[in-house]
C-alpha cells in the first residue's frame, strides 16, 4: 500500500466513509488516516456528523409540525 496523500483522502473522505471506493483506494485511505492526525480527525468529524444527522432522519417530526409544514407547503404551491 501507499499513502494517498492528504488532498485525495479528504478528497475522497465521503465515499471512504460510505464504503463507496475501491478495496485498494479503501486501505489507501485507512493507511493514510492512520498516520495523519490532521486527516484521522476530519474523518472522526465526518463520521460523527454523518451518525448524528442519520438518527435524527430516523425520529418523527411532532404531528403538529409536520402539519404547519405541510399547510406552509400547499400554500406556497397554490401561489406558484
Amino acid at each position: 500500500m501507499t499513502d494517498c496523500g492528504c488532498e485525495k483522502a479528504r478528497r475522497d473522505l465521503e465515499e471512504y466513509l460510505r464504503n463507496e471506493v475501491c478495496k485498494t483506494e479503501h486501505n489507501d485511505i485507512t493507511e493514510h488516516l492512520d498516520n495523519c492526525p490532521g486527516c484521522r480527525d476530519e474523518a472522526l468529524v465526518a463520521r460523527t456528523l454523518t451518525e448524528v444527522v442519520a438518527r435524527a432522519c430516523k425520529e418523527t417530526a411532532p404531528e403538529e409540525l409536520r402539519d404547519q409544514i405541510l399547510a406552509r407547503l400547499r400554500a406556497v404551491q397554490a401561489t406558484h
